[in-house]
C-alpha cells in the first residue's frame, strides 16, 4: 500500500467574533462553579494562516512571519507562545514556515489570538493529512491558550472561531460546552449587522491584565455576573421572538449589559472610551458595548444605517468599520501538493 501523499503548503481562513451577551461568564473561574453562557457571532474579519514545508536551503528549523519575523533552530526558541504550543500539540518535522496576517489590529477585543490558534491548529492538522472537527479544534485551542499557557481567558473565542455563525454557547461546570446554533427569522442577523458599526478606540491592549484582576475580584461581583448571564437568556428570547421594536430593545440591552460589565473591574473602561460611546449615541446610536475584555480595542455600536454617513463623516473609514455576519468557521482555503 502506497503512503498517503501529504501537502507541502496549507492556508486557512478563520473568523473573528462579536460577543453580544454573556462575556465574562465563560471564564473558568466562573463557569466551573456557576456555569456560564455567551451569545456571539462570527464576523467577516479574519485571521489568515499559511503553513508550508520550508526549504532546508535556508538553514533554519522555523521561520515565523507575523507582526515580527522569527528565525530559530529549535521549537523552544520560538517567542510566539501560541505558535510554539500549537507545534508541541500537533508536531510536524521541521523545517517549517508559518505566516499569519489579520484583517484588523490585534489586541482589539475580537478574539484574534484564539482565531490564530484555531487557524494554525487547523493548518497543522491538514499538513499532517488529518481532517479535524470544529469541536476538536476549539478544544485544542483551549488546551493551548488556557491549560498550556495559563492565559486568564475564557472559552468563547475558540468555539466562535472554530464553528462560525451565531451561537448560544453554554459552559458547563465539568468543562463541556453545549452549542445551540441560532437560526433567526426574517434575515434578522443580517439586519443587525446592517445597522452596526465597529468603532476603533485607537487603543491596543493585552486582555490578560484586565482578566487577571477580573478573576481575582470575581467573588465580590457575583450579582453582576448573574445579571450578565441573565442577559444571554433575555437576548436569546429577543432574537428568536423579535418584536417590531427589536432594534430599540436590543440597544437598551447592550447599554445595560455594558454598564453592568464596567462594574466588574475599573480598568474595563475609561473616560475616553465612555466619551466615544456617548458620541456614537449622539450620532444616532441605539446602544453599544466595548468588545472583548475591555481597556481598548473596538466598540460595537448599533446605529441605524441611515445615520452611518454621519459617523463616517465624523470619524472616517480608519475608525468606523462596516462588518457582516459570517456563517462559517475556520476553513481550509488552499492546499498544494
Amino acid at each position: 500500500m502506497s503512503q498517503m501523499k501529504l501537502p507541502k503548503y496549507v492556508s486557512t481562513l478563520t473568523p473573528q467574533r462579536i460577543s453580544f451577551a454573556g462575556g465574562g461568564t465563560d471564564l473558568p473561574a466562573y463557569f466551573e462553579k456557576y456555569e456560564g453562557a455567551v451569545i456571539s457571532s462570527a464576523i467577516d474579519k479574519y485571521i489568515h494562516v499559511t503553513v508550508k514545508r520550508h526549504s532546508p536551503l535556508f538553514q533554519e528549523a522555523y521561520r515565523l512571519n507575523y507582526s515580527k519575523t522569527e528565525h530559530v533552530n529549535s521549537l523552544e526558541d520560538i517567542e510566539n507562545d501560541i505558535a510554539r504550543e500549537c507545534l508541541r500539540l500537533i508536531p510536524i518535522e521541521p523545517p517549517l514556515y508559518i505566516a499569519t496576517t489579520s484583517d484588523l489590529p490585534a489586541s482589539s477585543g475580537l478574539g484574534s489570538s484564539s482565531s490564530f490558534a484555531v487557524g494554525l491548529l487547523h493548518a497543522l492538522h491538514h499538513l499532517r493529512g488529518e481532517r479535524v472537527t470544529a469541536a476538536q479544534l476549539a478544544e485544542e485551542a483551549c488546551e493551548v491558550e488556557i491549560r498550556k499557557l495559563n492565559n486568564p481567558i475564557g472559552k468563547q473565542d475558540q468555539f466562535a472561531a472554530a464553528f462560525g455563525g451565531l451561537n448560544h454557547f453554554s459552559f458547563k461546570s465539568d468543562g463541556r460546552v453545549k452549542i445551540d446554533h441560532l437560526v433567526l427569522q426574517d434575515n434578522l442577523i443580517n439586519e443587525i449587522f446592517k445597522n452596526s458599526l465597529l468603532i476603533w478606540t485607537g487603543i491596543q491592549r493585552s486582555a490578560s491584565g484586565i482578566l487577571e484582576k477580573q478573576n481575582k475580584g470575581m467573588a465580590d461581583r457575583l450579582s453582576e455576573y448573574a445579571d450578565i448571564l441573565k442577559a444571554t437568556n433575555t437576548f436569546k428570547n429577543m432574537i428568536l421572538n423579535p418584536t417590531p421594536n427589536f432594534m430599540g430593545e436590543f440597544g437598551v440591552l447592550l447599554n445595560e449589559t455594558w454598564a453592568t460589565k464596567k462594574k466588574l473591574e475599573s480598568s474595563i473602561s475609561s473616560s475616553e472610551i465612555d466619551d466615544i460611546h456617548m458620541s456614537m449615541l449622539s450620532h444616532g446610536g441605539i446602544g453599544g458595548k466595548l468588545c472583548g475584555a475591555g481597556g481598548g480595542g473596538f466598540l460595537f455600536e448599533l446605529i441605524d444605517i441611515k445615520h452611518h454617513p454621519r459617523v463616517f463623516e465624523s470619524l472616517g473609514d480608519q475608525r468606523a468599520i462596516k462588518i457582516a455576519y459570517e456563517p462559517l468557521g475556520s476553513r481550509l482555503i488552499s492546499e498544494v501538493y
